[in-house]
């Protein structure tokens, strides 16, 4: 049987999103649940708990040996990372019941920047898993699981139509290219940050999304 790729969509709601450092200036973090274990979720699929369990102690694994696990803003189309869209790191990953939680820590990159924006802007962003397993095809159930990493994505009804829209947007901007020059050098400049955020706040504005 061989693996498939899965994705597994939660919106803010159903992920119980908690935003921690939003007002107070510090580290931006987005902390929730980021797999359902032993319901049939919207893709007609069933992860077991025990396998949602492996796949979080494989995970948390790395990142104690040091690895930095890599999340995106919306899914590509494979298990690559894209240095380009990265947004957060997964700072760690714990079982509550039968469901997987995380801690994803906003990074200061232009997508996390984005990131930063909306949720400031009031924004409801979900979560997502992304991992590969196999499936079995007459109940949905899911064995072998292992979660890659955990994606930030716009809510179902227009799946990724937030991170994409304001992207494009972005780059068609007259002056699209210098801003994220600018978030990628904003670091901890305050006057910067302020500008930046001014400006994706009126583009989001502008795009009426």
């Amino acid at each position: 049987m061989a693996q498939k790729y899965l994705r597994e969509q939660l919106t803010f709601n159903q992920a119980g999103i908690v935003i921690e450092g939003l007002d107070d200036g510090k580290d931006l973090y987005m902390k929730g649940i980021c797999i359902q274990g032993g319901v049939k979720n919207a893709n007609e699929r069933i992860y077991p708990v025990n396998e949602i369990e492996k796949a979080v102690r494989a995970l948390n694994t790395q990142i104690n040996d040091g690895f930095s696990v890599m999340g995106e803003v919306d899914h590509p189309d494979d298990l690559k990372i894209n240095l380009d869209r990265v947004s957060h790191i997964i700072m760690s990953m714990w079982m509550d019941g039968p469901n997987g939680f995380g801690k994803l820590k906003i990074l200061p990159t232009p997508m996390g920047q984005l990131v930063s924006t909306m949720l400031g802007a009031g924004v409801k962003l979900g979560v997502s898993s992304r991992g590969s397993g196999n499936v079995n095809e007459a109940n949905g159930h899911v064995s072998d699981f292992e979660i890659v990493t955990v994606d930030v994505v716009a809510q179902p009804s227009a799946p990724g139509a937030y991170p994409t829209a304001v992207y494009e947007g972005l780059m068609n901007m007259k002056y699209g290219h210098h801003i994220l020059e600018m978030a990628k050098d904003a670091g901890n400049d305050d006057k910067v940050q302020r500008y930046l955020k001014t400006e994706v706040i009126r583009l989001i504005k502008d795009l009426k999304i």
